[in-house]
């Protein structure tokens, strides 16, 4: 069952109060800003791990068009419901002033710098009213972002840090990301050729344990770098857990299969 911290009463509960009810997953935002396109994919993120754990959902926004359009770049799915409907409501909106209680300034889990300076001056995209207004929802926060990155790179680098500690791509490890996900597309291509094994039972209950632990999903990418390496782990089993992991990320980390020769 996934568990979230709700930021209101900062106490950890179930995303859901029940497994096969609908959930509605809604995003926060008005501006097209970092911050906000960071909103988008932590409900885009939540939704899945909802729907992998067997509960149905559906998604909430408005942005502007011309975030839809980064939103659409990055792979995040488009919202599909309407504000106020039935079922419980996990809302997702920017910690507001921009200074969320979380990891300390530093290193992110995947190594990549961090600074926890507050989103630029004018451009909030929080919407409190309608969060403040569902005393029965969760409130998920997320930190803001600044800087500027490539698209093809920006979701991977969102999801290894941290949602609660805030990111100036900056400072952020590019070449390293492009590096990773370059090579996982090209192993999972080179795997995907060796006779199909299951996702091993302890490599799923890992990562399962990692994303309902409050959506840990620097956890999560932690433990397919050491599937990556793992020598009990054959190349058709890292296929699969690759694949199975993906559902949840989004990377499309199957993009190059059939490529190689």
């Amino acid at each position: 069952m996934l568990r979230i911290t709700d930021a209101r009463t900062g106490e950890t509960v179930d995303a859901v109060r029940a497994r096969r009810g609908l959930t509605r997953v809604e995003a926060h935002v008005e501006c097209d800003d970092l911050s906000a396109l960071r909103v988008l994919l932590v409900a885009d993120v939540l939704a899945r791990a909802l729907e992998l754990g067997g509960t149905p959902v559906v998604t909430v926004a408005d942005p502007p068009a011309t975030l839809r359009a980064r939103a659409d770049a990055l792979g995040i799915r488009r919202a599909e419901g309407e504000r106020g409907g039935a079922g419980p409501a996990l809302h997702v909106l920017v910690s507001p002033g921009g200074a969320p209680e979380g990891p300390a300034p530093g290193r992110s889990a995947s190594g990549d710098p961090a600074s926890r300076d507050p989103a630029p001056a004018g451009q909030d995209p929080v919407i409190p009213a309608p969060a403040d207004a569902d005393p029965d929802g969760v409130r998920i926060e997320v930190a803001p972002v600044s800087g500027t990155a490539d698209p093809s790179l920006l979701r991977m680098i969102l999801l290894a840090t941290p949602r609660r500690q805030s990111l100036d791509l900056a400072a952020a490890d590019l070449d390293g990301a492009r590096e990773t996900l370059g090579r996982w597309r090209e192993a999972v291509a080179g795997w995907a050729t060796r006779p199909s094994k299951p996702v091993p039972e302890h490599v799923r209950q890992e990562l399962r344990a990692a994303w309902e632990d409050d959506l840990d999903v620097p956890a999560v990418l932690e433990a397919l770098r050491r599937v990556e390496h793992a020598e009990d782990v054959p190349d058709g089993a890292r296929f699969e857990t690759y694949a199975y992991a993906d559902r949840l990320l989004g990377l499309e980390l199957t993009r190059d299969i059939g490529t190689q020769w």
